[in-house]
């Protein structure tokens, strides 16, 4: 059997097999540039045996020379194509001994053509056919070529190289593939460059077969990038599984997956993410088209959340509603992150949605309930201040009356005193502007509105609220006192429903301190500024909350009073919560209870 033949034939299909693999795997994948140059390696490897088997076949040293000679070109591609392989696959190794590598080795190439017979002899006197292996091979006798030395000075800075990037993928921890893929292209191909040298300087009586060494580093080569591609494949079908997985946690839950890259102006979404929006699995995404579809008037508060998280830490949260290819208006809630680049620039952009349509149908239905049952409160809040109102009212209206009767005297008796005149119509206008002002905060408190926030100042919500219940304090010989606060920030909230709510605290002190007979009747109104807010306090001198009850009170249907509801301070917090602020209560030590309350600062969105 011709062992040498079917080795060299076994040897070349391994190398074209694992070309082929190489080749269709950079061929899916374009970006795999590191297959593309094993491929080259393997294919080049198989060239070089080919050489190996024309030389041992050769018929005349012009023969066996012309195979040498071309055999180089197959080692250039080799060891080039092997060098940048290590490179991109090992991410390691220093660039300057890889362009060394190159140039010696492109240096000896163009020397294979321009000296002697070929790179590895000067001249070639003739062939010896020995036996190897049980086979008749041919062995050239000839001068040595000097020049092979810069082949071979290229053979030892690809070692250096790759020893250099060994050691670094060793000190990276992934010592298993330094031992492999490095130790086995050291052993190889010092092995392979020392059976040429031997050969070429006669030393010892072998066919010329460096292919052969270049096997075990392609064969180590494969192996590795073989059992790479086993664990990319046994990852791809633990990521599918998991993908499945998720996408059913995502369905149950209700998300939408969203990624947008932001040199991309089409971005990707989740089938789920796709459905919520109306759009098809086909359709491509655009962000421009997805701005377009938010509300109007909720596009200006995203596109500034989204510019506030690039700025900021790259967290973005948000509420907003979205206009449906058929027409619906929903609700969506989307957290997401910015992620920026090496430059500190935005570079992508993801996060997930969910639909919220029916939560805010439930607030906006409670706030609605909210509403109905804070306008009933304030109207039997005013039937409690009927009689001060009509008092309130009583007084303007007496004095016009009076005003109008001395103008209309002064008149029948022929008087005519111009000045006089003036004084009565001013007071008359005076007196009118009163009563429009009693009537004016009348309506606005029996009016049934919608929530409506607004820029407010606590002071004056504070004074107004006491004029209003002025008449009403005097008849219960309350003394009133207020310590209102300076420089207070503007707050955000409902003009009427926060009077509702200090009304209900000003009418229950009352009635407290009302119940106590031969103590003093004080009833103190503060504000003051907090870190972000403004608080403020409704003090009586009554009977206090019973021990244990500051949370009690403020439960539904609770109430001290003989015809209470037991709604006034449990709809007062709700408001108060309503407006981001909180309210609660306590005793002090000398007597009588204190609410607090506090309403969130102004700020502008």
């Amino acid at each position: 059997m011709n062992w040498v033949t079917v080795i060299l034939s076994m040897s070349a299909s391994a190398f074209l097999t694992t070309a082929l693999t190489s080749a269709f795997i950079w061929w899916r994948q374009r970006k795999a540039w590191d297959h593309l140059l094993f491929a080259l390696a393997a294919l080049a490897a198989a060239a070089l045996v080919g050489c190996d088997v024309a030389e041992i076949h050769a018929d005349s040293p012009a023969e066996y020379a012309l195979c040498v000679r071309f055999s180089q070109v197959s080692v250039w591609v080799l060891i080039l194509s092997l060098a940048g392989f290590l490179r991109l696959y090992l991410r390691a190794g220093r660039w300057w001994l890889l362009w060394t590598v190159v140039a010696l080795r492109t240096a000896a190439l163009s020397l294979n053509f321009v000296t002697g017979k070929n790179l590895n002899y000067r001249d070639i006197s003739g062939l010896q056919h020995i036996t190897f292996l049980g086979q008749s091979v041919a062995v050239a006798h000839g001068a040595p070529n000097p020049w092979m030395l810069v082949g071979q000075l290229s053979l030892v800075a690809l070692l250096i190289f790759v020893v250099d990037a060994a050691l670094t993928v060793w000190r990276r921890g992934e010592r298993r593939r330094a031992v492999i893929v490095g130790g086995s292209v050291v052993f190889f191909v010092a092995a392979g460059s020392a059976q040429v040298a031997l050969v070429v300087w006669g030393h010892v009586q072998w066919p010329l077969t460096p292919g052969l060494f270049y096997l075990g580093v392609v064969a180590a080569m494969a192996y590795e990038v073989g059992g790479e591609a086993l664990r990319a494949v046994q990852l791809g079908r633990d990521l599918r599984a998991r993908d499945e997985q998720m996408t059913l946690a995502s369905e149950a839950a209700g998300l939408g997956f969203w990624v947008h890259e932001y040199a991309k102006e089409e971005f990707w979404g989740s089938d789920h993410w796709r459905a919520l929006f109306g759009y098809t699995k086909s359709e491509p995404l655009y962000m421009t088209n997805f701005i377009g579809q938010l509300y109007p008037d909720d596009r200006e508060s995203t596109l500034r959340a989204i510019a506030e998280a690039e700025r900021g830490d790259g967290h973005y949260q948000m509420e907003h509603r979205v206009l449906l290819p058929d027409g619906q208006v929903r609700w969506f809630s989307c957290l997401g992150r910015v992620a920026l680049n090496r430059h500190g620039q935005p570079a992508r952009m993801q996060g997930v949605s969910i639909d919220i349509t029916r939560r805010k149908q439930a607030e906006i239905e409670a706030q609605t309930h909210r509403n109905d049952v804070a306008h009933l409160l304030r109207v039997a809040s005013l039937g409690e201040l009927s009689s001060a109102l009509a008092h309130e009212l009583k007084q303007p209206l007496s004095a016009i009356l009076s005003n109008a009767q001395s103008a209309e005297l002064s008149l029948a008796r022929g008087i005519v005193d111009l000045e006089t005149i003036r004084e009565i119509l001013h007071d008359i206008v005076k007196d009118d502007e009163r009563a429009s002002e009693v009537i004016d905060r009348l309506h606005s408190l029996l009016k049934k509105n919608e929530f409506q926030s607004r820029q407010l100042e606590a002071n004056q919500l504070i004074e107004e609220v006491l004029k209003l219940m002025n008449h009403h304090l005097t008849a219960c010989a309350v003394h009133v006192v207020t310590e209102l606060g300076s420089d207070l920030p503007p707050i955000r909230g409902d003009r009427v429903q926060l009077q509702q709510v200090l009304i209900n605290l000003i009418l229950n002190a009352g009635d407290a301190m009302c119940q106590c007979v031969g103590k003093p009747r004080t009833l103190t109104v503060r504000s003051s500024p907090t870190a972000s807010d403004v608080q403020i306090c409704v003090e009586d001198t009554g009977g206090g909350i019973p021990s244990g009850g500051e949370e009690k009170i403020f439960e539904p249907y609770h109430t001290t009073k003989p015809q209470g509801l037991g709604l006034g301070l449990s709809l007062s917090r709700a408001i108060v919560a309503a407006h981001g602020g909180r309210m609660w209560a306590e005793n002090h030590a000398a007597g009588g209870a204190a609410f607090h309350l506090t309403v969130p600062g102004w700020t502008e969105h």
